[in-house]
């Protein structure tokens, strides 16, 4: 199991808009040749995240801007907002045999293990916010600028 790409991208999307917005026109086009993907996905990308309320996006070529803060936006939040896993992070194969021993305890033994890697992810999640990522973004090209 593998988080897809829209994870990445959305904070991608969310760090570019932080960054150019000021001074830019923040589109699709120009946040898809940041990521080096097509403009399709950024558009996809801008309306989850504006379904999240994240993103305000100017239709045609307005534009997106951010809604609240950096600070107040965690990578938990994007997560939420980008990825479609509804309950468990992790599926559970289906009908496991009841007549095996191992078959008839999987889920007492592995259930809870399941549940507390998810707690742990989105535990840390919640623990970064975009400033945070937004500050080393900076430093990082400050420092390529000497």
């Amino acid at each position: 199991m593998q988080i897809s790409t829209r994870f990445s991208i959305a904070v991608h999307t969310l760090l570019c808009i932080a960054h150019f917005a000021p001074t830019t026109k923040v589109t699709s086009a120009f946040i898809a040749a940041s990521v080096n993907v097509n403009p399709v996905v950024i558009r996809r990308t801008l309306g989850m995240l504006k379904e999240a309320g994240l993103v305000h996006v100017e239709a045609g070529v307005g534009g997106a801007s951010l809604t609240r803060p950096l600070n107040e936006v965690t990578l938990l939040d994007v997560y939420r907002a980008v990825e479609s896993v509804s309950g468990s992070l992790f599926d559970f194969h289906a009908n496991p045999n009841a007549a095996c021993p191992v078959g008839r305890n999987i889920h007492a033994v592995l259930d809870d293990e399941l549940a507390a890697a998810q707690a742990a992810l989105e535990d840390r999640l919640a623990q970064t916010t975009l400033a945070d990522l937004d500050g080393r973004l900076e430093g990082l090209i400050s420092a390529e600028s000497h």
